[in-house]
């Protein structure tokens, strides 16, 4: 079923409906290189073929995960025979085009830069994470999007009538309800789409229904790569609905991470960090919440324990924020590394030996619970960083407290500095 003409393709209208980049340039003869970034079964490869069609190009497919240098330098050497001779140009289409190293990737670029051959790469991961930075300048980066329930319908209706290529010789159908279930299950993959239909058309032939799509598709097809940058993107969803206090947006993309696949210990852990990066101490029960359910997901495993993260979750988007020690703490790395190690000063210095309280060690050290309330006049930091004021607690949940008790803390200094 796959498109034969640009006509026949359904969806990506902002690059080839009329009048649209890619569909201008093909119609033009400005044949350049490029990558198509999208999703599964969005249609990459078929748009690769068509613009070879369009073209009057050579086509020529290479597979990152089978090829090598050794096979670049074959098909360049081809390409180049057969403009000599003929002509015609060279569309080399290389699908997964990001599981190249740098040095095939680096394999391409004269190629490219001379003409030799017109680069299609296919990938669903971010290019400008994937694919290096000289062979990305030489490529016009054209982006998919996932097709929606009314064009996967439209293809689906297509398989069955289509008595050629499609199912309509067998005499399959399916209702209306049955086709847009398989649109909502396979997440704009027009592929995942098809394999359904298919098997469901194999089990039940002329009575498709709901149910035998369900049967047929087990499991709903989630988009989601635990290594790319979906992953990146979900986390991120999570962790941004924790910090804003949602607990349906943040528990939902914790069910889309869980049902996906993800590691539920990946989940786990981003909580606990999630608990002490932006809760801290306005909540100090978060912490020991989120390593309880880190805990009970270990002893019970899935399915039981992921209701433990979904707990932890919970708590954790409604409970009072505070990055202060985050922020704090990112403020001592930075005085670490960007200023001189200084000596601790001498008066909090142990003396354990005669010698030590010779040089000073230890001299003039006030014991604090000799005080009144504990609370003493003394320095703490190195000469150079005296006013530094690392800590700056939010009036928030229980931190609230803290940032009173500190108050208290440094005017009670104050007094003791400066006695009336």
């Amino acid at each position: 079923m796959r498109p034969r003409s640009l006509g026949e393709v359904v969806g990506q209208e902002h690059l080839i409906g009329p009048g649209k980049v890619l569909r201008r340039a093909l119609e033009d003869g400005a044949l350049h290189s490029m990558i198509l970034w999208g999703p599964p079964g969005t249609g990459k490869t078929t748009l690769a073929r068509l613009v070879a069609d369009v073209a009057g190009a050579r086509f020529v497919s290479f597979s990152a995960v089978l090829s090598g240098v050794k096979e670049i330098r074959q098909v360049t050497a081809e390409a180049e025979t057969e403009r000599a001779l003929r002509g015609r140009r060279t569309i080399l289409f290389v699908d997964e085009i990001h599981r190249f190293n740098k040095a095939q990737q680096d394999a391409f670029l004269p190629h490219v830069e001379k003409g030799t051959i017109v680069l299609i790469g296919a990938t669903t991961e971010n290019p400008s994470f994937e694919v290096n930075a000289a062979l990305l300048s030489r490529c016009r980066v054209y982006v998919l999007k996932l097709l929606g329930e009314d064009d996967l319908t439209r293809i689906l209706t297509r398989a069955l009538e289509d008595k050629e290529r499609g199912l309509g010789a067998t005499g399959g159908a399916a209702d209306a309800d049955a086709l847009r279930l398989i649109a909502r299950l396979v997440d704009g993959d027009a592929r995942s789409a098809l394999n359904i239909l298919e098997l469901a058309v194999a089990l039940h032939g002329t009575g498709v229904t709901e149910a035998a799509i369900r049967e047929a598709a087990q499991k709903k097809a989630l988009l989601y790569d635990k290594a790319g940058e979906e992953h990146y993107n979900l986390i991120s969803a999570l962790h941004k609905s924790l910090r804003d206090s949602d607990p349906d947006g943040a528990l939902y993309w914790l069910g889309r991470m869980l049902e996906a696949g993800e590691d539920p210990l990946y989940v786990a852990r981003r909580l606990v960090r999630f608990a002490s990066e932006d809760v801290g101490n306005a909540d100090p029960v978060a912490l020991s919440l989120t390593l309880a359910a880190k805990d009970a997901y270990d002893f019970l495993g899935s399915p039981e324990g992921e209701l433990a993260l979904a707990q932890a979750t919970l708590y954790l988007a409604l409970a009072p924020k505070s990055n202060a020690a985050y922020v704090a703490f990112n403020e001592v790395k930075r005085d670490v590394h960007d200023r001189p190690s200084e000596p601790v000063p001498l008066h909090l210095r142990n003396a354990p030996t005669r010698l030590m309280q010779d040089l000073g060690y230890g001299a003039g050290y006030q014991y604090a619970h000799d005080a009144p309330d504990a609370l003493v006049d003394q320095e703490h930091l190195p000469e150079s960083l005296r006013a530094r004021r690392y800590y700056r607690p939010a009036d928030r949940g229980l931190e609230a407290e803290l940032a009173r008790r500190l108050e208290a803390w440094r005017r009670t200094r104050a007094r003791l500095k400066n006695p009336p």
